[in-house]
């Protein structure tokens, strides 16, 4: 359930105070200060997606900061992420300054000093939630912190992208779709940080090993299906093709790789049980997804050194003297 919030028909007075509580209540205890001497109609539009608390926002100039006084108040660990839709922003955190720009994004830790600065109409979308959820280390989200990235370039558009798609459509999950389209995110922007800190490396980060883990499970109940391919994969995870991609090489391997292998495995499997059961080679590559017979058997050829019919027959003995 979204909640509106809107100040424009409110006299100037009036919009300038409703507007100081409305981003206190919306986000984190802050000071708000109005740059305009006829404050412009400001609206919040929020709604909550699993742990995290989404928010449309748009308003005219003013400066919001988070001092040690309001930290010390409430006490709480927030990370905030937003994506700048219209207008520009200056931020201040842990000793840098950054120009956000329209489409990109940046990230704020509650838990220490901010400052964010903005001059003419604006819109903006953040995405408000705890600390904990994101694994990172400490050191590595400060280095994030006040830095503007693009939205247009490389995983910084791949993160962005992710997120708008979560604002757009967030509200109409369920609940249990809902928390795992926001574990998707948080795992990415885990995965786009430890890249940022030169942590990217084939020991996939814990976020990204939950995702493959998700993954995989997935693949394997859908084996029998022939069109199971990247995109349904991403699709059932949402995520895009390409971080989906990015988990496999973390692993060595490509998604492609690892479906092909898990099928040959159960048909394998399968063809030394077959024989007892009537069951020809080509309604057991079926039964794993494989459309072409000769395919199959070239594919299988090539994992094992046999032809799936010689396996069939002769398998189960060459099992036993490898055994003995």
């Amino acid at each position: 359930m979204s909640v509106v919030l809107s100040t424009a028909e409110l006299s100037a007075t009036d919009r300038s105070e409703r507007w100081r509580e409305a981003v206190s209540q919306t986000f984190i205890p802050l000071d708000v200060k109005i740059l305009e001497e006829d404050p412009s109609p400001g609206r919040i539009v929020t709604h909550r997606v699993g742990v995290t608390r989404i928010s449309d926002v748009e308003a005219g100039s003013q400066e919001v900061s988070r001092s040690k006084r309001l930290i010390a108040r409430d006490g709480k660990e927030y990370l905030i992420l937003t994506l700048q839709r219209r207008g520009s922003a200056v931020k201040e955190q842990d000793g840098r300054e950054c120009l956000i720009e329209p489409g990109g994004f940046s990230v704020s830790d509650s838990s220490r000093p901010f400052r964010k600065k903005v001059e003419g109409t604006f819109h903006f979308t953040s995405f408000h939630f705890p600390r904990k959820e994101l694994r990172v280390r400490d050191e590595d989200l400060r280095a994030v912190t006040a830095r503007a990235f693009s939205g247009h370039d490389g995983s910084a558009a791949l993160v962005a992208t992710y997120f708008a798609q979560m604002a757009r459509e967030g509200a109409g999950f369920d609940d249990v779709i809902g928390r795992q389209f926001v574990a998707t995110g948080l795992d990415l922007l885990a995965l786009f940080i430890d890249e940022q800190c030169g942590r990217y490396s084939p020991r996939a980060p814990e976020s990204a090993a939950a995702m493959v883990a998700r993954v995989k499970s997935h693949i394997v109940q859908n084996l029998s299906d022939p069109d199971l391919s990247p995109t349904t994969i991403a699709a059932a995870h949402f995520i895009s093709v390409r971080y989906l991609h990015k988990l496999f090489q973390l692993e060595g391997t490509t998604v492609g790789e690892w479906i092909r292998a898990e099928r040959l495995e159960r048909c394998r499997r399968d063809l030394l049980r077959s024989p007892a059961r009537g069951l020809g080679v080509a309604t057991i590559a079926r039964r794993w997804g494989f459309v072409s017979p000769s395919h199959f058997s070239r594919v299988f050829r090539a994992a094992y050194g046999v032809a799936p019919r010689d396996w069939q027959t002769h398998g189960l003995s060459c099992e036993r003297r490898a055994d003995a």
